[in-house]
């Protein structure tokens, strides 16, 4: 495994790789890393013959100083652990300097119109622009045939897509199911800064995602009422819900009597960690048991 910081590097490998006609894929990262990530990088390791890895914590993407500040940076523990597990052929981990030589104000960005602000881009404004704008400057240093994305940032997944289709770039993005400790709890960078009381609480809030799930399974459709319900619950187990939000799974728009899937969106923060998650539910009509035993004969 190779780890490169410089984006000249970097390149004249993949030159090196293209002229080859090697197949490259590419797992963009902010570092602390988890069987998530790792998770993304075996995938990855399927769709091509070399795999890049990079470690950033992009400044761009947080519009919180002190958010960026408790960030936790691990990159030392996280290059041995690529190491040990040997799944990946290049780490490339830059420095802002790097990435933004002329500094963040003076930084051409891209901007996704209608996912950059809807729902979690409302609460936390600016945020996908940074997040589109490191990811095309990330593609654009890689130059990668597929990139692997986890969809537990479920509507980061659709503003990638988006964006990949808009300005016509050749790379299939793959999206990657999200992977659960035992308990439920997706797996974050974030849930380090739980405590032990508030570890054993997180899984709350995948609880609760799956009563939704069953609600609108059994027929329940008064989506607000859902949403207070839940919230409701979140608060009863110590957790702050954000806005939670249930749409559209394709257009991430209301429901309409045409949506085949919905997609729970959910949020809450608990002590210093804000947990975020997502489950997609089938619209289809449901089917009872009647109907399974006639169908099965």
């Amino acid at each position: 495994m190779q780890t490169f910081a410089e984006i000249a590097q970097l390149r004249e490998q993949i030159t090196t790789w293209r002229r080859a006609g090697r197949r490259i894929a590419f797992v963009p990262t902010m570092g602390n890393l988890h069987e998530g990530h790792l998770t993304l990088m075996r995938k990855a390791r399927k769709h091509a013959d070399v795999v890049v890895a990079s470690i950033f914590v992009n400044p761009m993407q947080f519009e919180k100083a002190e958010d960026l500040t408790n960030y936790p940076r691990t990159l030392e523990q996280d290059i041995a652990k690529l190491q040990q597990q040997n799944m990946v052929d290049v780490v490339f981990t830059p420095t802002p300097e790097i990435m933004y030589p002329a500094g963040l104000n003076n930084q051409t960005v891209i901007d996704v119109p209608g996912l950059s602000t809807m729902l979690e881009g409302e609460l936390r404004p600016g945020h996908f622009r940074g997040v589109a704008t490191i990811v095309n400057k990330l593609f654009n240093i890689v130059q990668p045939d597929v990139a692997c994305f986890g969809e537990k940032d479920y509507q980061q997944l659709a503003l990638i897509r988006q964006m990949v289709i808009d300005l016509a770039m050749d790379i299939k993005i793959v999206g990657v199911p999200t992977v659960r400790e035992m308990d439920g709890l997706a797996m974050s960078s974030r849930n380090g800064n739980l405590t032990v009381d508030e570890r054993q609480r997180a899984p709350v809030l995948a609880r609760t995602m799956r009563w939704i799930s069953s609600q609108m399974r059994g027929g329940r459709s008064d989506y607000d009422e859902l949403i207070v319900d839940a919230n409701d619950q979140l608060r009863a187990a110590g957790l702050q819900p954000d806005k939670s939000f249930i749409r559209d799974a394709v257009t991430l728009l209301p429901i309409t009597d045409t949506t085949q899937q919905a997609v729970i969106l959910m949020s809450a923060q608990l002590g210093k960690a804000r947990l975020i998650d997502n489950q997609v539910v089938d619209l289809s009509p449901a089917v009872t048991v009647e109907e399974e035993v006639a169908e099965a004969n």
